[in-house]
């Protein structure tokens, strides 16, 4: 990279990541009993419903680490 130029902090480093993290999102919502706009603008969704997917997305992502961790340290 040239100078001034920088990669964002969003870019992800394995492009199935994307909808893998996609369909994580819907499931969780889904669990939550939380709908998710269509057009994919949540902009009118409450602060509290989105922080809530983004949440429990987070808690299943590290439950999914730590069984890969404890799945090679046997």
């Amino acid at each position: 990279m040239g100078a001034g130029q920088s990669r964002s902090s969003n870019a992800l480093v394995v492009p199935q990541a994307s909808q893998a993290l996609d369909q994580l999102k819907y499931e969780v919502a889904q669990e939550l009993g939380i709908q998710i706009p269509q057009d994919g603008y949540y902009g009118y969704m409450a602060s509290r419903d989105t922080g809530a997917i983004g949440g429990h997305i987070t808690r299943r992502l590290v439950q999914i680490a730590e069984q890969a961790i404890a799945g090679q340290t046997r």
